[in-house]
């Protein structure tokens, strides 16, 4: 945890002893705060701006009511998220999957074919990152996005996504690693593919890199794995590609709230405080 991630942690501590306290005032400024976040994550859920408001204002309406339930086992972020995660499930049970807000991910990369000065690490800027990488995202299966969502793109560490999803640490892991190599599949055709063959003796390196990343490598394999890895082409175009894909993921800005959302999500808590007692 960074200096500033710290203090933001700090300070929701603060307003979250406030509310239990009884001080309403700061339970509204300490969901206020988050619900960018929470509407954020509803947004890339659902993909839809009305579920994702209908989502935000479930999700704060639920911590107002239900804040004597929250033992402090895990931060406020996380518990929002845990709350807003089932929210998003309900939805998608009604809708039976979330809906596709963009264009299906061959039209996207079909329209930027056409200016080949843009290499892999030029198309995965900006805006067509952000339509690319939800385009594959929608095309995933919703337990595997979820999973993306929270560890690569939200940040949150594979014990709190643990925590959020109900799953142990090790299956969260064990789902990470499938649906990174499942993004990185769709996103072939921007993230690059090597151009070496592979050769008899190639270790599955992208699933090794995957368990790198959430420690669960050994030094003396790691030691191994990079080694292979410069003296292989077709392995460093794999590693290079995932990387690529995760360092997307983790650039993607979130989803801002609409002025009109964000007085409607206000007014909701506001008026949900008035109703009685929180704690």
């Amino acid at each position: 945890m960074n200096g500033q991630e710290a203090a933001t942690s700090a300070h929701d501590q603060r307003l979250l002893q406030a509310a239990r306290g009884g001080d309403r005032e700061a339970l509204a400024t300490l969901l206020e705060k988050h619900q960018q976040r929470v509407f954020g994550f509803g947004m890339k859920m659902c993909g839809d701006p009305e579920d994702a408001k209908d989502v935000a204002q479930d999700t704060l309406l639920a911590a107002v009511r239900s804040l004597r339930d929250f033992r402090g086992d895990a931060s406020i972020s996380t518990w929002l998220y845990t709350v807003a995660r089932s929210f998003c499930i309900k939805k998608r049970r009604r809708t039976k999957g979330a809906p596709a807000r963009h264009d299906p991910l061959d039209r996207a990369v079909a329209e930027k074919a056409f200016e080949p000065e843009l290499g892999p690490e030029q198309l995965l800027l900006g805006r067509e990152a952000r339509e690319i990488v939800a385009a594959a995202l929608d095309e995933m299966e919703p337990e595997a996005r979820e999973i993306v969502l929270l560890r690569d793109i939200e940040g949150l560490s594979a014990p709190e996504v643990a925590k959020v999803t109900g799953l142990s640490v090790s299956a969260v892991k064990s789902r990470l690693h499938r649906a990174r190599l499942s993004l990185r599949e769709r996103l072939r055709p921007v993230v690059g593919e090597p151009s070496e063959p592979a050769t008899p003796t190639c270790p599955d390196v992208l699933t090794l890199l995957s368990k790198k990343l959430e420690a669960e490598v050994s030094p003396e394999l790691c030691a191994e794995m990079e080694r292979h890895v410069d003296g292989c082409p077709h392995c460093k175009g794999l590693c290079d590609s995932l990387k690529r894909t995760l360092a997307v993921c983790s650039s993607l800005p979130t989803p801002s709230v609409p002025p009109h959302v964000q007085e409607s999500l206000r007014l909701a808590v506001r008026e949900a405080l008035k109703e009685g007692p929180t704690v």
